[in-house]
């Protein structure tokens, strides 16, 4: 697809898909972390530990290797949350999720399935305990699922397995201490567009045997959902013909009634264009639903994400603004 509006590939030389510099501050204010991140790049090589404590953010990238969601992991702390891995919700191997639980335990907490991005085509929830950790240490249980994405399957089998997991996240939230009255849909880019369809289309949940009104709010981060026409060959194969893209776009099934929503986005966002959000949240205040619209200047696409990240939260809202909208609708 082309850039900006209809871009969905994440891009990964975007100015904000690596924060350079807030990264470059973490490590040198936090210098007790030197030897886990030496540990990391070595691990990442299979060569000897190196120090790395000057080294710019997109040199120790280079360095090592690897990802920056795997950075980001090697950074955050061990003692705020237990991760419960690799749970079934179906047959398939696709079909696991990870529990994140606060620690220490608080009673009734409220819950977040969240769906992560990659333009329906490729993720993996390990790549996630940034995510896990960030939103566990808030007080919540979070649950992130993989499920099956394209070659393997098309729309809207994706869709279906977070109806799935869903499921599962009423059914065994007590479990992990989580109160299934606070159940939140939250995702970012792909996996905003699914959390968003199955608050928004609710045939989804319902053949999952889910009553819809069960859904305490959902968060959309840098989501694609509106986002028509389709000029990448790959989404168009994957989305399947003209005739039936419709039902593919979030923003076609808005009603009256929907449960409360957060968009999030990056105004410098040019993967998944801002316009996505900010027409979805015009068509749910056209309805009378409860929408808020946040824009961060300056975030790009999986900047925005990486943001609510331990290491990188500190000058940023876009956590606070995200766990304000779950303890307000929690409230309620």
């Amino acid at each position: 697809m082309g850039r900006h509006s209809n871009a969905l590939q994440d891009d990964a030389y975007d100015k904000n898909v690596h924060p350079l510099w807030p990264i470059a501050r973490t490590l040198m204010v936090q210098t007790r972390r030197i030897s886990m991140l030496s540990s990391f790049i070595a691990a990442c090589r299979g060569a000897r530990r190196q120090v790395v404590a000057w080294m710019p953010f997109a040199a120790v990238l280079t360095l090592a290797g690897c990802s920056p969601a795997i950075l980001l992991n090697a950074l955050v702390p061990g003692d705020t949350y237990r991760r419960t891995s690799a749970l079934p919700y179906g047959p398939d191997p696709r079909q696991v999720l990870d529990v994140y639980r606060p620690q220490p335990l608080r009673a009734d907490a409220p819950v977040i399935v969240f769906f992560y991005g990659g333009s329906w085509q490729d993720g993996s929830r390990d790549s996630y305990l940034f995510v896990g950790e960030a939103l566990a240490a808030q007080g919540f249980v979070v649950i992130i699922p993989d499920y099956r994405v394209y070659p393997q399957v098309k729309f809207p089998v994706f869709v279906e397995d977070g109806a799935r997991a869903v499921r599962w996240s009423l059914d065994h939230a007590a479990d992990y201490g989580g109160d299934a009255r606070h159940v939140f849909l939250a995702g970012h880019s792909a996996g905003a567009h699914i959390a968003m369809l199955l608050g928004l289309d609710r045939h989804y949940l319902a053949d999952a045997g889910v009553d819809a009104s069960r859904i305490a709010g959902l968060i959309g981060m840098a989501g694609p959902y509106d986002f028509l026409p389709l000029t990448d060959p790959a989404l168009q194969r994957l989305f399947g013909p003209p005739e039936s893209l419709a039902r593919t776009q979030p923003i076609n099934f808005v009603a009256a009634g929907e449960p409360p929503v957060l968009l999030q986005y990056g105004e410098d966002d040019h993967t998944v264009s801002p316009t996505n959000s900010q027409h979805l949240a015009a068509r749910l205040a056209q309805f009378g639903d409860r929408v808020e619209l946040i824009g961060y200047p300056g975030y790009g696409h999986l900047g925005l994400i990486a943001r609510i990240a331990t290491p990188l939260k500190s000058d940023s809202q876009v956590l606070p603004d995200l766990v304000r909208f779950i303890h307000a609708q929690s409230a309620n």
